[in-house]
C-alpha cells in the first residue's frame, strides 16, 4: 500500500468539506475498493489522490511547456520563410464587354399559322 508525503496529510486538513467530496468523486483505479473495503483511512486516500492530481498536473505542464516551445520555434521558422519569398503578384483582372439582349415582346412577334393538310 502506498503511503502520502506528510505535506499531502497537511493539505487535507485545510480543505473544506465539499473540497473533500469533490476530490473523492475523481478517485480512479484501485483506491476507491481500498477505501470501500477500510483498508485505507478517508484522510489518506484523500492525501494519495491529491499526490496523484499533482503529479498529473506538472506531468501536464512540462508537455505543454515543450508544445509552446516547438510551436514558437516552428512559427519563428516559418517567419523567415515568408520574409524572404517577394511578394506575389497579382494578374490583372480583364473586364468583359457587356452584351445587350433585345427583348421582343408578345404583341409584336408574329404569331406563326400551322397549315391545315388535306
Amino acid at each position: 500500500m502506498k503511503l502520502s508525503n506528510p505535506e499531502y496529510l497537511d493539505k487535507i486538513k485545510t480543505l473544506s468539506e465539499e473540497e473533500k467530496e469533490r476530490l473523492l468523486s475523481r478517485m480512479g483505479g484501485k483506491l476507491p475498493r481500498r477505501l470501500e473495503k477500510d483498508k485505507v483511512s478517508v484522510d489518506l486516500a484523500l492525501a494519495i489522490q491529491l499526490e496523484i492530481e499533482d503529479g498529473n498536473l506538472q506531468e501536464w505542464r512540462k508537455k505543454m511547456h515543450a508544445i509552446k516551445e516547438k510551436d514558437s520555434a516552428g512559427k519563428k521558422a516559418k517567419g523567415k520563410k515568408v520574409e524572404d519569398k517577394p511578394a506575389a503578384k497579382t494578374p490583372a483582372i480583364k473586364k468583359t464587354a457587356e452584351v445587350k439582349v433585345e427583348v421582343v415582346s408578345a404583341t409584336k412577334a408574329k404569331p406563326k399559322t400551322a397549315k391545315a393538310k388535306s
